[in-house]
This record gives C-alpha cells, structure tokens and sequence, in this order.
C-alpha cells in the first residue's frame, strides 16, 4: 500500500488545500493530511486540535484521507510511519523555489520522494493568510475555504477583542 502525507499548517485550510488533497487521494492508496505544528502553542487562529477537527469533517467523505498531527520533523514522521512520498501544491514558481529546498532536504535525511501538484488555477492566489486578513476585516472568502471552515473563522474573530 502506497501512504502520502500532505504536510502543512493549514490555518485554515482552503478550498485549494481540499482539491489538492483530492487529486493525490485518486493516485495513492492512502494519504496523511498532516498538520504541523506545537500542539501546546496557541498562536494562529486555530489550533492545531481545532484544525484537525475541521479538516476530519471537510474531508469526511473520502474514504482513503485521514488527518493527523505531528509537532517535530517531517522526515521524522515519514521514517516512523514508513512513509515514502510527499505531496504539496504550487501556485507559483515562487512556492516551487521555496518547496524545492525542503524537498531535497527531505529526500537527503530519510529517501522521502516529493510529489508536485499544481494548483487550480481558481485557487492559484488563495492561501490561508490572505484568507484570514479578509475575513478578519469582514470581507467574503466564500467558495475559497470550505463552508465549515469559514463558520469557524467568523466564530473565531467574533470572539476575539
């Protein structure tokens, strides 16, 4: 059986993140969406329970996704879980040189192949950040972030000073 993690923050994550996710589950048997970070750290919007939680629930319906967390290395993640392919999304050429790096960096500490995706092109301006600001300031994000998500958003900034 052939495992790809999809590894990122995702907070939050977006429709873009969704279709990626999507699109690798349809050429590997099983695929990880791993969301990285500290467990105990409380910056960002959501934390990372609560982004797993959203994402568990947005992908709900793909049999062969399931979420998980990880708070140190990559590689490390890979390694004890017998890992062998990443996938990640590019929107740009600027994602492909700030990808390219890691990618190699991963494949020198543990062989892990790096698997390209691009993005949508309805997607290719879309990230979490802008997604956050214009929300934040009351704008509309719908059709960019699944519906539960942007609940959540809202939620989240009503509830903050």
């Amino acid at each position: 059986m052939t495992t790809a993690v999809c590894p990122g923050s995702f907070d939050p994550v977006t429709n873009g993140h969704v279709d990626i996710f999507t699109r690798a589950a349809r050429h590997f048997d099983e695929v990880v969406v791993l969301v990285t970070g500290n467990p105990a750290k409380t910056s960002g919007l959501f934390t990372v329970h609560e982004r797993v939680e959203l994402i568990e629930q947005v992908l709900a319906d793909v049999p062969n996704i399931r979420v998980d967390f990880w708070g140190g290395l990559l590689v490390d993640y890979t390694t004890a879980h017998h890992i062998t392919a990443l996938v990640k999304g590019l929107r740009s050429s600027l994602d492909y040189e700030y990808e390219l790096p890691m990618a190699q960096m991963n494949r020198r500490l543990s062989g892990v192949d790096t698997y390209f995706l691009l993005t949508d092109e309805k997607f290719g301006y879309t990230s979490s950040s802008l997604c956050k600001e214009v929300v934040k300031y009351g704008g509309d994000v719908t059709g960019l972030v699944p519906e539960i998500v942007l609940a959540a958003m809202k939620e989240k900034y009503r509830q903050s000073p």
